[in-house]
């Protein structure tokens, strides 16, 4: 069985495992104060071209939960679309601290700077808002769900919103090699940066064995974090395994060429799919491809590989999903290709 399911089913980039290979018996202190944390955070720093603060977690529903729920008061919630990874694959995880998601309908799984404000003023204009949840943070992930990216408009335009409202923007960056890797893409890290108040580096879709980065923008948001970390359960004893994970990332553009690679990989699929006349549920450019494939066709595939199958479309067939990777081979990717284009 060779697997498109998800782009997390290998460990961890060569050139990681090596550097935890080669340090592995070395004495550091604990809890991210070591010195690869320290090399990591300078690298994040340089990268986004600008003073900012970073913490490593573990994982993405970890670093979520850790800052949103210490950035939202009692009665506030959060903007996101209603495909986005906090409500849809989180186990309630937002819900259970205590903050409502306001979710939002989305056209290929991006929510628009209008749709924030028609909250905002919703609620806002409401006489009997004190009855209801108030929204206090925006919610994004790049790419989306389904594989989509921003662009520096559509990025540039809710932060602005943000700014006018005094909401909080958020992105969650679980893949986003593979968004800086899109042939679409006209952002970088500096870019992101400069247009929300905090966002994540992931790391463990994107070649580490585990980990996050998280960056926040605004000093304010900072303030006392690090408790909240520790009360959370996401500070790390041997943070050092996440920060020499992330110092080895941004090391010769390694984390653009981990993306790179998943996205060529997923772009062999594309052809292929095409080349069948198979349509698209949704258009991207990234690591993810959802054409819709005849049922016959999926039968004969599911017995080879594993992926996602998601909802029948009337008279076409089925929408399914394929993932690819930083570790995807390319002879897994060639024997797919060949039984997609044959009869």
């Amino acid at each position: 069985m060779r697997y498109f399911n998800c782009d997390y089913n290998e460990g961890m980039a060569a050139e990681i495992l090596a550097k935890l290979n080669e340090t592995n018996m070395e004495q550091t202190v604990g809890y991210g104060e070591d010195c690869y944390c320290e090399s990591a955070i300078a690298k994040i720093r340089a990268a986004c071209q600008r003073e900012v603060d970073v913490h490593f977690m573990v994982g993405g529903t970890q670093t979520n939960l850790t800052f949103i729920s210490a950035n939202l008061r009692p009665h506030q919630g959060i903007i996101s679309a209603d495909c986005g990874h906090i409500n849809t694959h989180e186990t309630g995880a937002i819900e259970n601290s205590g903050h409502k998601i306001i979710a939002l309908p989305t056209l290929f799984g991006k929510i628009t700077a209008k749709q924030v404000s028609e909250v905002y003023e919703a609620h806002a204009s409401d006489d009997n808002r004190i009855h209801s949840v108030q929204p206090k943070m925006v919610y994004i992930s790049n790419p989306t769900e389904w594989g989509t990216t921003y662009s520096k408009t559509e990025l540039s335009d809710i932060y602005e919103i943000c700014k006018q409202y005094n909401l909080i923007f958020y992105i969650d960056g679980a893949r986003l090699a593979y968004a800086l890797a899109d042939s679409s893409n006209e952002m970088d890290l500096p870019f992101m940066a400069d247009n929300c108040d905090a966002f994540y580096i992931g790391g463990t879709k994107c070649g580490t064995m585990f980990g996050e980065a998280l960056v926040i923008t605004d000093a304010t948001l900072n303030e006392d974090f690090r408790y909240l970390i520790k009360q959370k359960g996401a500070m790390l004893a041997k943070g050092r395994l996440l920060g020499l994970q992330f110092t080895t990332l941004f090391t010769d553009n390694l984390y653009e060429s981990l993306g790179a690679h998943g996205v060529a990989m997923a772009e062999l699929i594309r052809a292929a799919c095409r080349q069948k006349e198979y349509p698209f549920y949704i258009e991207n450019n990234t690591n993810q491809v959802f054409p819709i494939m005849p049922v016959s066709k999926l039968k004969v595939l599911q017995d080879k590989y594993c992926f996602m199958r998601m909802e029948e479309v009337s008279g076409k067939g089925e929408i399914v999903r394929f993932c690819t990777s930083w570790a995807t081979k390319l002879e897994d990717v060639q024997l797919l290709v060949n039984d997609i284009i044959s009869d």
